[in-house]
């Protein structure tokens, strides 16, 4: 059996195992450790773990759970909710002003938290009802709870970009700082939408009654004060990383601290708080600790076999193609995967393939990162299996069905794939802060 063929059957049996159900960590190492006695003998069993090994001298995973904790603490702590009153206030006069806050609330939450999974807890809690009980319009605020919340994975310190960092070798300081400008652009994209939908249609958004924003400035400059402890965290966290005082995972611990102390400030730092952040952290650690080992050992069969330069022979040789018709072929294959698999398992499964077959391209694998990452933010809110379609539908008031959340995304797609296609056009939106803090 040829080595092309090898690699095709690996990949096939990685499909059917993920189509039985099977957890995407246990489907993908089977796979691998399957593979790796079939082709190399009993000796080669020892293959797959000494992938373990190798992840653990990785000392950016240590990051995964400080950020994924810092979320959670900010989210279970009130801080998110005492910003979302100083935006109601602030834009509440504005005609979609509400809906626009709560943009700019996901931007705030994203720069302290990595994930969207406290994005979404805070807007469909917190946003959610209070935007119903204003008399917006129940589809489109829905897809603004989505759409925003997923900005939590662009915008640094972005956990998935983290993970790509770690497979595709690239620099995470770099891939973070990638990240900034597509992260404000895309939300600027929503604002623009909501402001033109609002003025097309106004009833979609009423203003906000003046009683409840008739209040002294005195008043209305004390709620400001809401926005300096996020302001805080940042500066500490990503700040300090950004100008070479701390190193990633000291810049973790930071964020991670200061979070901490800004809960106790505030006096909502309690044992509940500590367990179900504590709870959730671990469950979210150990779900991606899986995965990346997974995806280590099925890439260490996979390069042994040499898949990915038969690969880049076959598309670039024989099929004769030109590179920016194989980068669109790779975008399209994301959000198709997107549709059956959640961000993490599409990356372990094409990173084998994709990230060899990018850099003989000639592309830069730090801006292939963010157009990975937002193609994720697609596949977080596109059904069936949109982990953020789940969450909504958990958390959201009893008033939204299912059939208004699905309504409610498809602007977003169509405006995530905007930005795709404008960072496809000018890499330097990506490209000009990195490469101009590190000096290239």
């Amino acid at each position: 059996m040829s080595y092309e063929l090898i690699a095709l059957s690996m990949f096939g049996a990685m499909m059917v195992m993920l189509l039985t159900g099977q957890r995407v960590f246990a489907a993908i190492g089977f796979v691998a450790s399957a593979a790796a006695l079939l082709l190399y003998g009993n000796g080669a069993i020892e293959m797959p773990y000494s992938q373990v090994f190798k992840a653990f001298n990785w000392f950016p995973l240590l990051t995964v759970p400080l950020f994924i904790y810092m979320g959670y603490i900010l989210s279970e702590s009130g801080i998110a909710e005492d910003l979302y009153k100083m935006l109601h206030v602030w834009f509440g006069r504005l005609r979609g002003g509400l809906a626009i806050g709560t943009i700019l609330l996901m931007v705030i939450i994203s720069a302290m938290n990595g994930l969207s999974v406290a994005g979404m807890a805070i807007g469909a809690t917190i946003a959610l009802p209070e935007m119903l009980r204003r008399g917006y319009d129940k589809i489109m605020i829905s897809g603004v709870v989505q759409g925003g919340s997923s900005l939590g994975i662009l915008i640094p310190p972005s956990v998935v970009l983290v993970l790509y960092g770690m497979i595709a070798r690239q620099p995470v300081g770099q891939l973070w700082l990638a990240g900034v400008f597509p992260g404000l652009i895309m939300a600027a994209i929503f604002v623009i939408y909501i402001v033109v939908r609002c003025k097309l249609n106004p009833a979609l958004a009423p203003t906000v009654a003046d009683e409840d924003l008739n209040m002294p400035w005195s008043e209305k400059l004390r709620l400001l004060r809401a926005g300096i402890l996020p302001f805080l965290i940042f500066f500490f966290m990503t700040g300090l990383f950004v100008f070479g005082y701390t190193s990633l995972v000291e810049s973790s611990a930071v964020g991670a601290t200061c979070a901490t102390l800004a809960a106790l400030y505030k006096r909502r730092l309690n044992w509940k708080v500590l367990k179900d952040t504590a709870r959730n952290t671990l469950a979210i650690s150990a779900m991606f600790m899986w995965l990346i080992l997974a995806a280590l050992a099925f890439g260490a069969i996979f390069d042994g076999l040499g898949a990915a330069r038969a690969l880049e022979n076959f598309v670039i040789g024989q099929l004769g193609l030109e590179p920016w018709m194989v980068l669109g072929i790779m975008m399209a294959s994301f959000i198709i995967l997107g549709v059956f698999l959640d961000d993490t398992a599409m990356l372990v499964i094409v990173a084998p393939l994709y990230i060899p077959l990018v850099k003989a391209l000639g592309y830069d694998l730090v801006w292939f990162g963010v157009l990975y990452t937002i193609t994720c933010q697609i596949a977080y809110i596109t059904p069936p299996f949109g982990y953020n379609l789940f969450l909504m539908r958990a958390l959201a008031p009893k008033e939204i069905t299912l059939v208004d959340i699905y309504k409610s995304i498809w602007p977003f797609v169509a405006m995530m794939i905007v930005t795709i296609i404008l960072l496809m056009i000018f890499p330097q939106l990506a490209l000009w802060l990195p490469n101009t803090v590190y000096g290239k």
